[in-house]
């Protein structure tokens, strides 16, 4: 099969989807790569290395969208690349289409085979293409709201972790998964005091377990998240519906209940966000505030440490990328119900019921594009 591996092009991302390692494994098993000039610099991998490891490096965007069978990406296309794409053409990246119409049309339209990260599922209901992101945006969301809540930030002016005969900030995380417990590990290393919300009793007995004193688990319900937001510092919304857009847990009225210089950090933003006054931001223009409380929206925060994000997506996505390209989209997605789980939009044809159902789009069953 014929691999590209364009330059992502959306603002401040400096992600590539595959390292040179992953390139060797691909032409090892007889595939060509064609990687797009540059497109590694950002993550730290000159063109030198991809061409070692047997690549070939093509200019453009264009030519890479051009040649390719299978693109390899690892955010969404953006509107520059929804011409580029071909009838039959294999994509594979991030795509969160419930949380954006335009690309969902788009994608429709171009009779392409999409591939969801975000949709691929294991048979214990993780989600392992997601999974080495979540860990990265976990750890950064309490990094930013650290930051944030600095005075010149115009956050509360509060130390995370306090100081000896100064008690440290309260860190309330809504959303008990990969996002979640990560956020909950930084913030906890740090000497905050955090309370983890989910509806799953089953999730927070694990997390009482294994989280350290300065962890307190608590059942996830408005009533409960109403009365934390009054006196906690930085809020982190980890909620994620695979799939389909995320509920708004907080909503613009109960902003006023919020201390002037809150910071809410909403990792959940690129399906649409957990809480209702988020928006995307980018990182050359990451924060907002609605009635005094700082907002931090990036949504594609693992961007800002490409080494280590696109190393850590590489891991996870290579073993079904390489099966995708031995054996054919169809017989791979067959064989591996992970993969199935993936396709979104095939053919013009919408067949993942979340996607559906955000925009009551005709949904059809994935089984008849597989046969």
């Amino acid at each position: 099969m014929i691999i590209g591996v364009p330059k992502e092009i959306k603002t401040n991302e400096n992600r590539v989807a595959l390292t040179p390692a992953g390139v060797m494994e691909f032409v090892s098993r007889g595939h060509k790569v064609y990687v797009q000039s540059s497109a590694g610099e950002g993550s730290g991998f000159p063109d030198d290395e991809y061409i070692h490891a047997g690549a070939h490096m093509l200019p453009t965007i264009e030519d890479v969208y051009a040649i390719a069978e299978m693109i390899i990406k690892v955010k969404e296309p953006i509107e520059k690349e929804y011409k580029l794409i071909k009838p039959n053409q294999l994509l594979f990246t991030y795509f969160h289409f419930a949380s954006y119409e335009p690309l969902t049309m788009a994608m429709i339209e171009s009779n392409a085979i999409c591939l969801a990260y975000e949709t691929v599922e294991a048979a214990d209901r993780s989600l392992p293409l997601l999974v080495p992101m979540s860990e990265v945006a976990g750890r950064m969301a309490i990094q930013q709201g650290a930051k944030y809540l600095e005075k010149p930030q115009h956050g509360r002016g509060v130390l995370l972790g306090g100081v000896p005969g100064v008690p440290p900030a309260k860190v309330l995380i809504l959303g008990g998964g990969i996002v979640g417990t990560q956020a909950a590990k930084m913030a906890a290393g740090l000497g905050a005091i955090v309370t983890i919300l989910d509806v799953s009793l089953k999730r927070l007995r694990y997390l009482s377990d294994v989280m350290p004193a300065n962890v307190i688990t608590m059942y996830s319900n408005e009533f409960t998240i109403r009365r934390l937001i009054q006196n906690h510092d930085l809020i982190v919304g980890a909620v994620l519906i695979p799939g389909a857009k995320a509920p708004n847990l907080i909503t613009r009225e109960m902003l006023k209940q919020m201390r002037p210089g809150t910071v809410i950090v909403d990792v959940a933003v690129d399906q649409g966000g957990c809480i209702e006054t988020c928006k995307p931001t980018t990182h050359d223009n990451p924060t907002y505030i609605i009635d005094d409380v700082v907002h931090y929206c990036v949504a594609n925060m693992p961007g800002a440490v490409p080494y280590t994000s696109t190393i850590a997506l590489t891991n996870a996505t290579l073993p079904y990328a390489l099966q995708l390209a031995d054996k054919g989209w169809k017989k791979a997605c067959t064989d591996n119900n992970e993969l199935r789980l993936g396709l979104n939009i095939v053919n013009g044809k919408v067949v993942y019921k979340g996607v559906a159902d955000a925009f009551g789009l005709q949904y059809q069953e994935v089984d008849t594009v597989l046969s």
